[in-house]
């Protein structure tokens, strides 16, 4: 039986990712970790709300296959660089701790394009050093994915994106950036599920950049 553990599942590719998954044969099992109460009611799924500053109370929660990690915030709506650090990467790392502690196998994170702990730019920075921390855990399988600027309904409006994704679609039109155009997040979500059905990559570490995962 395979049991799929969530964590961002509120989110832009988090919430497309679990109405796929819920419909989805393949598990059995769907667990969600959530501040709040998504409203969603399914025979697969079990949601917890949780306190992440205080994982210590419901790690024990956290069994099952195949974990996901589709958390991300911004500077803007965590109100500082220090307040994003925290959720981009101190809870996810924590999950993924507590995770592989529990015999999780397999393990999916949502990242970026241009992520590198090395970068000058903090985003792409955090990323890429949460990625080098995931690596480092003793998963059967990991599944990296790398999208560049994601599009789609958000509850709450991003106004830099929204420029960005206008100035990128200018960029793209002249054959600028094309590695960096905007991707839908229902793309990610399907191309994660794809990879959560194909899990017999001979590699440990697999990562997806923005063209192997429209290709997905």
């Amino acid at each position: 039986m395979r049991t799929a553990l969530i964590i961002g599942a509120t989110g832009l590719v988090g919430s497309a990712f679990l109405q796929l998954i819920l419909e989805d044969t393949t598990f059995d099992v769907v667990k969600i970790f959530v501040r709040k109460d998504t409203g969603i009611r399914h025979p697969k799924l079990k949601e917890w709300r949780v306190n992440f500053n205080q994982i210590d109370q419901w790690k024990h929660l956290i069994i099952g296959t195949d974990f996901f990690s589709c958390m991300g915030t911004t500077i803007k709506q965590a109100g500082s660089k220090q307040a994003q650090f925290v959720v981009d990467y101190t809870y996810q790392y924590e999950c993924a701790v507590a995770a592989s502690e529990n015999g999780v196998n397999n393990y999916y994170l949502i990242s970026s394009g241009g992520a590198n702990s090395k970068s000058p730019i903090f985003y792409s920075r955090i990323k890429g050093e949460l990625e080098d921390a995931i690596s480092a855990l003793p998963f059967q399988k990991i599944f990296i994915l790398q999208p560049s600027l994601l599009v789609g309904e958000r509850e709450v409006k991003r106004t830099g994106e929204a420029i960005g994704e206008y100035l990128l679609a200018i960029a793209n039109a002249i054959g600028l950036f094309i590695k960096y155009q905007p991707i839908k997040a229902t793309t990610v979500a399907k191309a994660l599920l794809k990879l959560a059905n194909k899990t017999t990559d001979a590699r440990k570490i697999s990562t997806y950049a923005y063209g192997t995962i429209k290709d997905l």
